[in-house]
């Protein structure tokens, strides 16, 4: 699909997408086509009145015009425009449009400008035309939507294109991974599509360590899940260096990839466990935002890790009581082996000290409890440094890509005793997100951290089953933001 703004494309479009507000006012774009009082016909007979969510069609010298209800100006939510966006450009795909221009630029969003409109607008088209058919035998029908015009053009309008361009790429590619099968997308391929990335930008070049290499690291508790799978643990590293000054303290990115989690001895239920494929959701967030950056070519330094696994019963398997030595130093009791993601993380945040970042942010499908405690709407956000939570925080209120912050405090820590080892790998029943979190924050106590538990935000169920590509917005702002 092809994006852009230009105030002066109304005649190169099949379809144009405009507004009508409560009452009946025309926006400027519908005014220059009620010339002969087409549209001025349809409010006086009733057929759209401006409400929110009303829809009326008109044709007009070979062209559709769309035309939208969209309440008073000024007091739509960016919820609902997202809404009617969605609603707009699927009226426009049922007629066949090939070329839409896209005049929903002339709504007021509250507290939003023309840039996040356009933002809005253009991530959420991206996101209706995502199909994933690449194991079925009958394909998707073709999208006959080919290009989306923004009406209007300034450096705003511009820039936002560009960002929302590289972020709706950097999604497809998160989501396109998170959805294989895991019969295909095991950590090897994990680390495949990692190299992948190599030939699409000089910026960026990767790593893969294997078990041998990380078992000369002392990546014990990271190995010790993998255990039980007849495919290899592989821990891939994406330098991205663009920063003026090379030797710049980079911001590390690390995700959770589970390609699939059994939850090994501690074997998880029959029912859904498919959705097991999802619990790479965290590293293949941060495949997407490597890719969105190697497309924005942002001036900074990143590490995109993504830490490839599986966890599966076996006669092999790590067990309930083992007491597994880390890689800093801290052992920890295993209770229960289906809470492996933090086994795999704690190694790999040792790991990436090395890198002297200037700050490190896990990404992880970790906790039910998280889902429990924020539904599936917001992702939770752990933090030891609170300007660095803010930062997060703030992008997730930009991009809408939702995030709450949990609290971290030490009587967390008191639930992670163990009569036998340093730490348990599990708190107990209460707060299990938190002191997630928690058995966490001791593997990153030489740098600035920031947890994101994405367990009920990375997928949807149901009918609409399939990765949401989240968090891939909120941290792709997140260092937008370091730019500026």
């Amino acid at each position: 699909m092809k994006y852009s703004a230009n105030p002066t494309a109304l005649s190169r479009a099949d379809t144009i997408l405009s507004v009508i507000f409560d009452g009946g006012e025309l926006s400027a774009t519908a005014q220059q086509f009620d010339h002969a009082g087409e549209i001025t016909a349809l409010i006086k007979c009733g057929e759209i009145s401006g409400k929110f969510g009303e829809i009326a069609f008109l044709r007009q010298n070979n062209q559709r015009l769309v035309l939208l209800g969209a309440g008073k100006q000024g007091e739509m939510s960016e919820r609902q425009f997202k809404q009617l966006t969605q609603k707009a450009i699927q009226r426009a795909k049922e007629s066949q449009a090939k070329i839409v221009v896209n005049a929903l630029t002339e709504v007021n969003i509250k507290e939003r400008d023309l840039y996040w409109n356009i933002r809005f607008g253009l991530e959420t088209i991206a996101a209706d035309a995502y199909v994933f058919d690449q194991f079925k035998s009958q394909k998707a029908d073709a999208n006959p939507l080919q290009e989306v015009i923004f009406h209007a053009q300034d450096a705003q309008a511009e820039r936002a294109v560009q960002h929302a361009s590289a972020i709706a790429l950097g999604v497809k590619f998160a989501k396109d991974v998170a959805n294989c099968p895991p019969n295909i997308c095991t950590p090897a391929y994990l680390s495949e599509q990692a190299k992948s990335l190599e030939k699409r930008t000089a910026l960026l070049t990767t790593t893969v360590l294997g078990e041998k290499e990380m078992a000369e690291l002392g990546m014990n508790a990271y190995l010790a899940v993998s255990r039980g799978s007849q495919n290899e643990a592989k821990l891939s590293i994406l330098e991205y260096k663009n920063y003026p000054n090379p030797n710049a303290k980079p911001i590390v990115l690390v995700g959770k990839g589970l390609t699939f989690d059994a939850g090994g001895i501690s074997l998880k239920p029959a029912a859904e466990m498919d959705e097991m494929k999802y619990d790479m959701c965290g590293a293949a967030t941060v495949y997407g935002v490597m890719n969105a950056l190697a497309e924005l070519e942002l001036p900074l330094n990143v590490i995109g890790v993504l830490a490839g696994c599986e966890n599966l019963p076996d006669g092999n398997a790590y067990r309930p009581g083992d007491i597994l030595d880390t890689m800093n130093g801290l052992t920890v009791e295993v209770l229960n082996t289906d809470a492996e993601g933090r086994l795999v993380l704690c190694d790999t945040l040792t790991y990436v000290e090395r890198f002297e970042p200037e700050c490190v942010i896990d990404v992880a499908t970790l906790t039910g409890a998280c889902v429990v405690a924020l539904g599936q709407h917001n992702s939770g956000l752990v933090s030891t440094d609170d300007e660095l939570a803010e930062a997060l925080f703030n992008a997730s209120v930009e991009t809408q890509d939702k995030a709450w912050r949990l609290p971290l405090s030490e009587e967390y820590q008191e639930q992670l005793k163990s009569n036998f080892a340093d730490l348990a790998n599990i708190g107990g029943r209460w707060g299990g997100a938190i002191t997630a979190g928690a058995f966490l924050a001791n593997f990153t106590k030489k740098y600035r951290w920031a947890h994101l538990d994405i367990a009920g935000t990375a997928w949807l169920q149901g009918v609409n089953k399939g990765a949401t590509g989240r968090p891939v917005g909120l941290l792709t702002q997140f260092l937008i933001n370091q730019v500026k």
